[in-house]
């Protein structure tokens, strides 16, 4: 299915039942990003996935992106799946347009789980340096070796192989333009949320893996001092990629907290 911004055409899918809960998946990842997740909610849910602007099916509009932008996408996609209210979850930079949701339109979002993400400047602990490194090297190299370093970086200590494996054939065959990677990576870096957090009226769950080495995972910790009604879930033994590592217990703690 196709949901239009203005010019942006955004593909979307939905599956199961029962209240809607939107996905907002992070910078590099379309909406197969959420396939370790899918099969434990949408018998819990109607789960509404989508592309964002510059990955997958939807549009590759030029750049920069920011959150506000494409956070109006997310809401243009509920529009489309005729839904009034949902919960909303975001990973990432997902994690920070699910913020902007929020707090642009709170009447539309019921309950909010933020995963892996930041509250933005000038608060945010900043990107550790592990990936900042990987981000200088990395253009220096072979992209397959790249990419490979990239998605071993997102899992905690001892990536698994099978995971690694399936995100890159994922990766491989459904490639992202550079020129759609670098608009939406400066929605990340250009997210100011500033005290704009304490605004969010959502009940709010806060998600993160103990090894993250992509966002410092004291923001989870920040962000639950922020938001006002909220709570705050660290995984061990688990990186940025949370829910592909621990997607049992992940799925868990989402459907707890929203039912």
């Amino acid at each position: 299915m196709m949901a239009r911004n203005g010019d942006v055409v955004l593909g979307w899918d939905e599956q199961g039942s029962g209240d809607t809960l939107l996905l907002i998946h992070g910078l590099g990842y379309a909406r197969w990003g959420w396939e370790p997740l899918l099969p434990l909610l949408d018998g819990h849910f109607r789960v509404i996935s989508f592309d964002n602007r510059g990955i997958g099916d939807s549009s590759v509009p030029p750049g920069p992106y920011d959150a506000a932008q494409m956070a109006g996408d997310a809401l243009a996609v509920l529009d489309d799946a005729g839904v009034e209210r949902a919960h909303v979850v975001g990973t990432s930079l997902g994690g920070m347009i699910a913020q902007e949701v929020a707090l642009a339109a709170p009447g539309r979002v019921d309950r909010l789980v933020l995963i892996a993400t930041n509250p933005g400047t000038p608060h945010a602990y900043p990107m550790p340096e592990t990936t900042v490194r990987l981000l200088t090297e990395a253009p220096a190299w072979d992209p397959a070796v790249a990419l490979r370093r990239f998605v071993e970086n997102a899992l905690g200590p001892a990536p698994d192989a099978g995971i690694v494996e399936r995100i890159l054939e994922h990766r491989t065959s459904q490639p992202q333009s550079p020129d759609g990677w670098a608009a939406q990576a400066a929605a990340g870096t250009t997210f100011h949320g500033g005290d704009r957090a304490r605004g969010i009226t959502a009940p709010t769950l806060l998600i993160s893996g103990e090894e993250d080495r992509v966002v410092d995972p004291r923001n989870t910790t920040l962000l639950g001092e922020m938001i006002p009604e909220s709570t705050t879930s660290l995984i061990a033994d688990a990186g940025h990629l949370v829910f592909w590592e621990h997607p049992r217990t992940v799925a868990d703690r989402i459907i707890d907290f929203l039912t």
